[in-house]
């Protein structure tokens, strides 16, 4: 009774040592008697054959990092950096990753230590810190499609540091602070000669400025002159025909007051003859008048003569 008890006890051990859980996003291959005949543990409650069948591989499938440590380089031009990487990928054929490489991680980072050390040496120092996103993208390709038989998909590649030698960050610093002296005195002698262009050309259309306030000046002076001789002829003008309209009306009085009036005539004469004396008296009181002689005996026969026109 206890032998049999023994013995199904052993045998309930051992069928429930058959009994496996596999996570979510993990997966497990099954050998046969040490053959794998295509057998796989999905996630949740499985169950494999005791002693005939065992797990031979587990692994997840969910994407993972592998963190590539500082290398030494050789770039084109034969300076020597220091590079690392970070790789992200998973597996995506768990047979292949298992029976098709062994120690795959492993191999992935020789791999990419070797990609690496390939694609730096194709660049000089200079482009390797303008050309990363290009290193980037090769690298990927290229270890997406070494990786392929390992049913392993890299999905991201990123180079973090790229660090030149110590004796090459000193030629660079060097190199850096005469470019920023040279950028400097550039920079101070381009705005001195814009402050120079500057101040020419203002003082160059200060003086057009200057010309063009003084030709307006004398435009509009003479302007003004223009007009003011035009409004003093138009005035002399306006005053000449006035005066002959007052002329005329006053002959025309005249005329009509000698054709009403007979005795009319002998005013008329007297009005000449004071305007004769006046006439004289204006000339002799000019500052630059002229003596007029004149005969007192002739005075008479002059007023005659004024009183025989008159009396036409």
């Amino acid at each position: 009774m206890s032998t049999f008890l023994i013995l199904a006890l052993a045998l309930g051990g051992t069928a429930l040592s058959g009994i496996k859980i596999i996570n979510q996003g993990d997966e497990a291959l099954v050998e046969q008697l040490g053959k794998y005949k295509g057998k796989r543990l999905e996630p949740g409650i499985n169950y494999v054959i005791p002693v005939l069948e065992r797990v031979a591989y587990r692994q997840t499938l969910r994407e993972r990092v592998i963190d590539i440590p500082p290398q030494q380089c050789i770039t084109r031009d034969n300076v020597s950096i220091t590079a690392d990487a970070v790789v992200y990928w998973r597996v995506v054929d768990l047979e292949k990753s298992f029976y098709k490489v062994e120690n795959l991680q492993m191999a992935m980072t020789n791999l990419v230590l070797t990609q690496i050390r390939s694609e730096m040496g194709k660049l000089e120092l200079d482009e390797t810190f303008t050309a990363r996103e290009r290193v980037n993208e090769v690298l990927l390709q290229d270890l997406d499609i070494a990786t392929d038989p390992w049913g392993v998909k890299v999905t991201r590649v990123e180079l973090r540091d790229i660090i030149p030698s110590k004796a090459v960050q000193e030629s660079m610093e060097l190199q850096m602070s005469a470019e920023r002296r040279k950028r400097a005195a550039i920079l101070t002698s381009e705005g001195e000669r814009e402050s120079a262009v500057n101040s020419a050309r203002g003082q160059a259309e200060a003086q057009v400025l200057e010309a063009e306030a003084r030709q307006k000046a004398a435009v509009l002076a003479a302007e003004g002159e223009r007009q003011a001789i035009v409004l003093k002829a138009r005035a002399d003008q306006e005053r000449q025909v006035l005066q002959a309209q007052a002329t005329a009306q006053a002959l025309k009085i005249v005329a009509q007051s000698l054709q009403q009036d007979p005795k009319a005539a002998e005013a008329l004469q007297f009005l000449i003859a004071q305007s004769y004396l006046a006439t004289g008296q204006a000339i002799g009181s000019s500052n630059s008048s002229k003596v007029m002689f004149m005969d007192p005996r002739n005075i008479l026969s002059t007023l005659e003569s004024l009183k025989t026109l008159t009396g036409d």
